[in-house]
């Protein structure tokens, strides 16, 4: 497993809900913690790592010494947005990115855990920011999206690099043809 870097299909591809937890959906959970660790994220979306299932992991303590903060959600749903505020943000998927991004400074959470407990979360500033990334990525939306003009003008310069590497990559069989990605993420969903 690794963390799948833009424009890579299955960031875009909507993930579908989970519908039974059992030992590989465990075994997905610990692998995607110890890569959001591995690369200091504070969460981590199972698109990222080309699992097409509404799983997500955060750490929001930033803190990979505190192993007790990783937190394991399955089909996240934002129940009420309140307030906005713009700050700095990054992504696992666009290392090397930042840029300023809107979001709703508070938000209402259900979501269940890794033992299928409905929990209902009320996330502020960070917290907010990280629950509202990681869900845009279960959506197939990218906080490249979420840029305004200036951002997405700042960033133009980056993606294309992102992109090229990301054919060159194709073109020396290094990645899968699209199609075929698309093909694997489909019957992966199939399973979920």
């Amino acid at each position: 497993m690794k963390i799948l870097n833009y424009p890579h299909p299955s960031l875009r591809y909507p993930a579908v809900p989970v519908t039974k937890i059992d030992e590989r959906l465990r075994t997905y959970a610990k692998e995607m913690i110890e890569l959001m660790y591995a690369h200091k994220g504070l969460g981590l979306a199972a698109p990222q790592v080309g699992v097409p299932f509404q799983l997500l992991v955060l750490n929001l303590s930033g803190d990979p010494q505190n192993r007790d903060a990783a937190q394991v959600w399955l089909n996240p749903v934002i129940l009420d947005k309140k307030g906005t505020v713009e700050d700095e943000e990054g992504c696992l998927s666009f290392p090397g990115l930042y840029q300023k991004v809107r979001r709703a400074k508070t938000v209402q959470v259900q979501a269940y855990d890794i033992n299928g407990v409905a929990k209902e979360i009320t996330a502020s500033d960070l917290a907010s920011r990280a629950w509202q990334h990681e869900i845009d990525h279960l959506l197939g939306v990218l906080f490249i999206d979420k840029m305004g003009p200036v951002g997405k003008l700042a960033s133009r310069t980056m993606l294309k690099d992102f992109e090229r590497d990301y054919a060159k990559a194709q073109e020396k069989g290094e990645i899968p043809p699209d199609a075929e990605i698309e093909q694997e993420l489909a019957a992966l969903a199939a399973t979920a």
